[in-house]
């Protein structure tokens, strides 16, 4: 490796003085004029990353539901998951060097990971529809070929879509073929193929409007809409032709706010949802006839997608281990239907999606949402042998088997994948004949209140249970559990923030007045107990 052509390279990517930056579950992601040096020394550390790995990386510039103004970059592995948590160490090493030391870091990485340089590298990237991601796609590409690596640039994809072009990529094929014609016709051939089975007419049109936060998500449905078309139809919201990305629209927009987003007029019980930015989540929402909004978020699809997988199981007649995964966001009347009414075991991680889909490997089926509407179904290797095995049968298991098989097509295994997540639930609703209605109506989502209280150093609180217990400081935990006591069906939780002094609150109970009280009395004793700054907090939530 030269180093001075890569401290000279470097140069003409200086990193702003006096910024400290971290990758986090998100990757990088902060002010898109902030991130040119971040995006150089990305591409030099998925070149490393690919030499060590003997595989194809990719690299994704995003920033998912932030503003346009922002943007970000995450690198993901060779079976399409996340960066392994040792190379986001060194990914945060290497974006905070200053620009003298940069091929210093990269030399102490190679040594410790054990990277051979003269191993091949190749590198596959994609970006979203930001102003700024053609730029800084760039900076990517100049620093992968500053170390010698290949790359292949996908142009405008949505995140989901580079995780499973990388997937295709390093399993022969055997996944998919990684290009967009390749995901489009797997995708849709396997909801073509089960909607088959729906007991509706066959002149009954199907029709779903999808709010697609003037992203790239909305440029990628229309070109496949085409092939799924005769099944559903699609009405594109927000599709980038006007309006600004994720402004006022999009599905952290319609989840946060509770109502639909600008632009969607929605009659009485039209079936609705939304994408982010990059199109790797999705809420559902519609009006009743009353005029009143009602939001069907992760835990609710997370519902839909594993009561149908529990029935066909038990259609096939064989024994896998399924599993639920959530956060303790996850609204309580959720995890109450799936424990008690679907008899499905259900498991809490730490919040952040990494931590869901390392957990739902654990199981031969794992379901995974966060109430975000970020999620996926998990499926082991034993189930997917078995199950083309049994679908080769005449008979009912056989049928049953079938479909299964289609549903494990239709998932986007490698990540949580609004496109793919929107056709699991068209066709889940269409062979079981329910309406957005009648889904909603599985339970009643406890009433909710989060709120934030501002501390000096969010460090003094930390955690455990999955974030459900508060362990410092002293006393904070045995003064939740008391306020939760005087509320009936309640629950309440504080975590620190990943990004800023704040400490984020939690409560739930029967009634919205209760919820809004205990969320209340918790962030008072924060407040007090936690070193709260500024203001007390004050009772009274606007939505």
């Amino acid at each position: 490796m030269d180093l001075d052509a890569i401290t000279k390279h470097s140069a003409l990517h200086a990193k702003p003085p006096g910024l400290t930056f971290h990758y986090g579950t998100a990757g990088f992601r902060m002010k898109a004029e902030l991130l040119d040096h971040i995006m150089f020394r990305m591409g030099l550390l998925a070149a490393l990353r690919s030499k060590q790995t003997n595989a194809t990386i990719g690299v994704m510039v995003t920033a998912s539901h932030n503003p346009e103004e922002d943007n970000g970059v995450k690198l993901v592995d060779p079976l399409g998951e996340m960066l392994a948590p040792t190379w986001e160490e060194h990914a945060t090493r290497l974006a905070n060097a200053e620009d003298g030391d940069v091929a210093r870091v990269l030399v102490d990485i190679m040594e410790k990971e054990a990277v051979e340089l003269p191993q091949d590298a190749f590198v596959v990237i994609g970006r979203d529809t930001r102003p700024s991601s053609e730029n800084l796609g760039q900076s990517v590409r100049e620093g992968v070929a500053a170390l010698g690596g290949q790359f292949h640039d996908y142009g405008l994809l949505t995140t989901p879509q580079l995780h499973y072009m990388v997937c295709c990529r390093n399993t022969g094929g055997r996944y998919g073929k990684a290009t967009l014609d390749g995901y489009y016709h797997k995708l849709a051939a396997a909801f073509l193929e089960l909607t088959k089975q729906a007991s509706c007419s066959g002149d009954e049109n199907v029709s779903v409007k999808v709010d697609c936060a003037n992203g790239v998500g909305a440029l990628k449905l229309k070109e496949m809409e085409p092939r799924f078309s005769p099944v559903l139809s699609v009405q594109l919201i927000n599709d980038g032709t006007k309006g600004k990305l994720n402004h006022l629209c999009g599905a952290d927009f319609v989840k946060s706010h509770q109502k639909p987003p600008q632009g969607l007029e929605m009659k009485p019980n039209e079936r609705c949802c939304s994408f982010d930015g990059d199109a790797d989540r999705i809420v559902y929402y519609y009006c009743d006839v009353n005029g009143a909004f009602h939001l069907i978020d992760g835990d609710k699809i997370a519902v839909l997608i594993s009561s149908f997988l529990k029935e066909l199981l038990l259609e096939v007649g064989e024994i896998f281990n399924i599993g639920v995964v959530q956060t303790a966001y996850a609204n309580g009347s959720s995890t109450r239907y799936l424990e008690e009414v679907m008899k499905v075991p259900v498991h809490c991680t730490k919040t952040g999606v990494k931590h869901l889909h390392h957990k739902a490997q654990e199981f031969d089926i794992g379901v995974y949402f966060e109430a975000n509407g970020h999620g996926t179904a998990l499926f082991s290797k034993a189930v997917e042998v078995k199950i083309k095995q049994l679908a080769k049968l005449e008979d009912k298991k056989g049928k049953a088997a079938k479909m299964l098989e289609n549903v494990i097509d239709l998932f986007n295994q490698t990540a949580g994948d609004a496109i793919s997540d929107m056709l699991v639930i068209e066709a889940i609703l269409a062979l079981k004949g329910l309406t957005v209605q009648q889904w909603d109506a599985l339970y009643s989502d406890l009433p909710n209140r989060q709120v934030k209280v501002k501390v000096a150093d969010r460090r003094l609180i930390s955690t455990t249970d999955a974030e459900r217990q508060a362990v410092t400081p002293p006393g904070l935990q045995a003064a939740i559990n008391n306020l939760v006591r005087k509320y009936r069906l309640s629950r309440a939780f504080v975590r620190p923030s990943g990004t800023e002094d704040v400490v984020r609150v939690y409560a739930e109970a029967d009634s919205q007045e209760s919820a809004d009280s205990l969320a209340h009395e918790v962030s008072l004793a924060v407040f007090e107990l936690a070193g709260g700054i500024g203001e007390r907090p004050q009772l009274g939530f606007g939505r």
